[in-house]
């Protein structure tokens, strides 16, 4: 197991296909802001205020904001560390590979690939399944008596996502990472201008901000939504994102971060508080759903719910393309001979073929178990946490050594200590909830569980 490692640990040879073909290393900073933004800004916001009825307003603003602070301090360290290795003539374009190298284990290579193909294959099945609830939210305010079901408006997600896999490399996405950047400004003011219209309407829903009556209960809610939190904040492919800088990448991350985190800063809160301080502790896990009822006339004008949907439904399939692009060039370095030309017949067929089935593998799960907010719990639990709160921490502290009377040190290692007992706790609340949520529907059902 040690010798694969130590071979990917080199530098980027000539015979790399997946740095060849699908990390590309020809963009600017912008460019990297663009990725970062589609990678965390992403409809997940919607999610803002169910994760705020687990942990109420005080602590709801708390969890917000130290997770923004913790995640771009995390993302800062972790381009340094990126820096520092370039500049000793180790440029790494791979997460799995800089843990490796830095860390000195085989181990930790494969630790790496499973918790990112987690979190790949979680984001790809959380995108297509929210995409085709967007479909189906359209669909049933049309035709409410009609006959398609969620699974259908999944499979139609699916291949379009199938289509749109075909673009060969992370750079090629930059032109529609900034649409996707746009596109989530559009429809948070969107959102935002709906929940005020709905708060303030005659028909505005009673508001009850109160959490889960037992203890025991609120403890598990509130760290299933710091687990949602963790999602909604990682990306877990900064090192990847930051490959497809042109060399010397140095300094260049910093800049991106800044861009992404400003967009976050006017997304986020905006989109929690409006949410939250209209339904409370009855948000659904999509806050459209909030304010498009079943029993009820729609909350905010029609109009304003359409165009935010279809800005939502647009984002997605960015962002199942950007999360796609590891898994992708796992297959390609795999598959692919980098001697012959990316679309060479020899390269472009196994490409369709492997990529045509890891999307439909991840619409298939998307329509089996159709609860959008649990797997966002889970993903962030399981592979958000340790990617993002954990190891970037343990890289600069073995990378720069500080001394252990340091303040940066001990703020390192409580980052660490405080994220890993968070993860533990998040992944045991949020399976629960899994469980639990698993006797509400049919496989293949037509309604998301909140």
């Amino acid at each position: 197991m040690g010798e694969a490692p130590k071979g990917e640990n080199q530098r980027v040879d000539e015979e790399d296909a997946g740095a060849a073909f699908v990390l590309q290393s020809k963009g600017e900073w912008w460019h990297a802001g663009f990725h970062l933004t589609t990678a965390i800004v992403g409809p997940t916001i919607l999610t803002l205020p169910y994760a705020f009825r687990g942990l109420g307003w005080g602590l709801g603003f708390l969890c917000l904001t130290l997770m923004g602070i913790v995640t771009f301090y995390s993302y800062f360290l972790m381009s340094q560390v990126l820096d520092h290795c370039e500049k000793s003539g180790r440029r790494h374009i791979r997460f799995r590979e800089l843990a490796a190298d830095v860390l000195g284990s085989g181990w930790m290579f494969y630790f790496v690939i499973f918790i990112q193909t987690a979190i790949n294959t979680g984001v790809g099945i959380g995108a297509i399944l929210l995409a085709g609830q967007c479909l189906q939210i359209m669909y049933s305010n049309i035709y409410p008596d009609g006959p398609l079901k969620l699974y259908e408006f999944i499979a139609m997600v699916t291949v379009v996502m199938i289509v749109l896999s075909q673009l060969p490399s992370f750079h090629s996405l930059r032109h529609i990472n900034l649409g996707s950047l746009l596109l989530s400004l559009g429809y948070t003011i969107l959102v935002v201008g709906a929940c005020i219209h709905a708060g303030t309407s005659k028909n505005a829903p009673p508001r009850d901000y109160s959490l889960e009556p037992k203890k025991s209960a609120k403890a598990f809610s509130a760290f299933t939504s710091i687990s949602i939190l963790a999602a909604i904040f990682g990306n877990g492919i900064l090192p990847e994102i930051q490959a497809t800088l042109a060399p010397p990448a140095t300094g260049k991350m910093v800049k991106g971060l800044a861009m992404c985190y400003t967009v976050i800063f006017v997304t986020f809160y905006s989109a929690a508080v409006s949410g939250y301080w209209v339904f409370g502790n009855k948000s659904n896990s999509n806050i459209l759903k909030s304010l498009l009822p079943d029993d009820g006339p729609s909350l905010a004008p029609t109009w304003v719910l359409a165009l935010a949907i279809i800005f939502v439904l647009l984002q997605l399939f960015a962002i199942g393309l950007v999360y796609s692009q590891v898994a992708y060039e796992i297959m390609e370095k795999k598959s692919a001979d980098v001697r012959q030309g990316m679309f060479s017949k020899r390269n472009l067929i196994p490409r369709i073929i492997l990529r045509t089935i890891y999307m439909m593998f991840c619409g298939f799960l998307a329509a089996m178990l159709p609860f959008f907010g649990d797997i966002n719990g889970v993903v962030g639990a399981i592979g958000f946490i340790p990617l993002d709160f954990v190891l970037p921490m343990l890289l600069y502290n073995m990378t720069y050594k500080p001394q252990k009377s340091s303040l940066t040190y001990w703020i390192n290692v409580s980052i660490m200590v405080i994220f890993t007992g968070a993860g533990i706790m998040g992944a045991f609340s949020s399976v629960r909830k899994l469980v639990i949520d698993a006797n509400q529907f049919k496989l293949f059902g037509s309604d998301v569980v909140d």
